[in-house]
């Protein structure tokens, strides 16, 4: 089973989630998506409304926080497959397992997947 490091976990926990929104947004962007669709995908994920989310870049809240406090959505398991040379489905720190599931689904928006494969709609 392939794993994370700790120190790897802890500086996933770390990370701001503002200082990673403007990446997800400039990567949708340059492949022709809206931030309206990142937006769509994050509240799919998290639960987080566009009001919330400001408020949490605007607080400059870590990971950790971001998600202890988001309502995972029920299908988020559905999310599969290998995300910074990591297999998500493998990945036993939830935290970084739930950070990869938001970093595989901004990947899957600028790919160009349609909204209803990435949204796992079954």
């Amino acid at each position: 089973m392939s794993t994370t490091t700790p120190e790897h976990d802890e500086r996933v926990a770390k990370l701001t989630f503002a200082s990673v929104y403007p990446h997800y947004v400039s990567k949708v962007e340059k492949k022709g998506r809206t931030v309206a669709e990142l937006h769509q995908v994050i509240e799919w994920l998290t639960g987080y409304d566009e009001i919330k989310l400001q408020e949490l870049i605007d607080t400059k809240v870590t990971f950790k926080i971001f998600f202890e406090n988001a309502t995972l959505n029920p299908n988020a398991h559905l999310i599969k497959g290998v995300i910074c040379g990591y297999r998500i489905e493998d990945i036993e720190t939830q935290l970084t397992r739930e950070a990869r599931y938001l970093d595989k689904l901004v990947d899957e928006l600028a790919k160009g997947r349609k909204m209803e494969k990435i949204l796992r709609a079954t």
